[in-house]
């Protein structure tokens, strides 16, 4: 956005931290929410049904849609502005995931019925989450906060949902049983819905398009959303990034739906040892991401990043694959954790400077669902090979392919534009955006 849009769409002089705050804080309820629903269904499916197949097909229902969906309503949300969407999707997901623990105990809840709700759940889900993600950068703006910081605290959000969420997840299955995590999913949705919907400053989360002279209208949907392509199939970046992300999201997919649930129950640690390992896990991250959102914006972006992912990924699935103490598990879990707090915050960073302001909502919709793609096939691929093989070679396999995709990938000549593309302000693409409207390659 232009020092000029920005002043059409209301932005005041005035520093103020309640947008960023506001959009921080829907950003937490909704986050926890799925984090301890992550623990509850996978293990209302196992206690039901004994199987690691149905579990991971309930996770492919859920994040199926949830990336179809969130690749297609881009362009909707750069059209009606992301406020609206997130709001509203929230209060959609709320009402699906009620609708689970009140269906079961009218003894109406079929397997294909949860497979329904699941998907309307994800489906949900992908728009809501997006919305708030390209709210972040109008935040910061009105905060006058760095957009390294800014995006620092987005992942402090997220790592603190990973920590809370898999820790109350756990301790409600373990003394309340499955559905109640479900029904607190469902109250935390309702509530972030009523944070974007209310506590945001009027102005704020609007369309950034503007309707053009001649027609009154922006551009049709199918327009928007070629843009959005067209724009990223000009990063050479953005589609490394997201290429190696995709292939890291399927295994951890995989690790999180299938492999540890299978593991807490083979080893008899339970749904307790799940919550702790992603407390562990999810308190270290949030200590990366407080060092990434004070000091990142002094570090060499190539050299944090792929240290981040080097200690986030293999160590993880080879701890579990032996027999070790759960000190030494959880010793992993916390090494991981702290390498994984600084990922996201350079990520967003990136993103962020490269994507023009007005295109942010079809761009992150394109390159979210792409990277996230193979999400929906880790749980089904993770079932089914530990039905076939068994559970360690599966987690020594997920192991090896996590260390060969992050460290392969990162030979690619491209990455060296993560570093250049530090201070890169949007008034200085205004240029590539013009050109963009006009129709042309925005490589060039």
């Amino acid at each position: 956005m232009t020092a000029d849009a920005a002043g059409a769409g209301g932005i005041s002089g005035r520093r103020s931290l309640r947008p960023l705050g506001g959009v921080l804080a829907a950003m937490a309820v909704s986050l926890t929410g799925t984090r301890v629903s992550a623990v509850a269904l996978p293990w209302f499916v196992l206690a039901t049904t004994g199987s690691a197949t149905q579990t991971g097909l309930v996770a492919f229902c859920e994040m199926a849609p949830y990336v179809l969906v969130k690749a297609l309503t881009g362009p909707l949300v750069d059209r009606l502005g992301p406020r609206a969407v997130s709001w509203s999707t929230d209060l959609a997901s709320a009402t699906a995931a009620a609708a689970v623990p009140l269906l079961h105990a009218l003894h109406l809840l079929s397997f294909p019925l949860l497979l329904a709700l699941v998907a309307l759940i994800g489906a949900a889900r992908g728009p809501g989450d997006l919305a708030k993600e390209v709210m972040v950068p109008e935040a910061a703006e009105r905060g006058r906060v760095p957009l390294e910081r800014a995006t620092g605290l987005t992942g402090v959000i997220e790592r603190l949902a990973a920590t809370i969420g898999p820790a109350a997840g756990g301790s409600l299955v373990a003394l309340l049983g499955p559905l109640t995590g479900l029904a607190v999913n469902a109250g935390c949705f309702a509530l972030g819905s009523t944070i974007i919907a209310l506590a945001l400053p009027r102005g704020m989360g609007h369309a950034a398009e503007v309707a053009t002279p001649q027609t009154g209208t922006g551009p049709g949907y199918w327009r928007r959303f070629s843009e959005g392509f067209t724009f990223l199939r000009g990063e050479p970046l953005l589609l490394t990034v997201i290429t190696m992300v995709g292939i890291t999201n399927l295994l951890d997919a995989a690790f999180g739906a299938v492999l540890i649930p299978v593991w807490a129950k083979e080893s008899g640690n339970g749904p307790t040892a799940i919550g702790l390992m992603g407390s562990v896990l999810g308190a270290a991250a949030v200590a990366g991401s407080l060092v990434a959102a004070a000091v990142a914006h002094r570090l060499p972006r190539r050299v944090v990043f792929f240290a981040g992912f080097l200690l986030a990924g293999a160590p993880r699935f080879l701890i579990l694959a032996f027999d070790v103490p759960m000190a030494a598990v959880l010793a992993v879990f916390t090494v991981s954790g702290f390498g994984a707090g600084f990922i996201n915050p350079l990520l967003g960073a990136v993103l962020f400077e490269r994507i023009p302001r007005r295109m942010l909502g079809r761009v992150n919709a394109l390159g979210d669902s792409l990277a996230w793609a193979g999400i929906p096939l880790g749980g089904l691929i993770a079932g089914a090979a530990v039905a076939s093989v068994g559970l360690v070679p599966v987690l020594l396999a997920g192991g090896a392919a996590y260390f060969l995709t992050t460290n392969l990938t990162g030979l690619r000549g491209e990455w060296r534009e993560m570093d250049r593309v530090r201070g890169r302000h949007d008034h200085e693409r205004q240029p590539q955006q013009d050109t963009e409207s006009s129709g042309a390659n925005p490589a060039a």
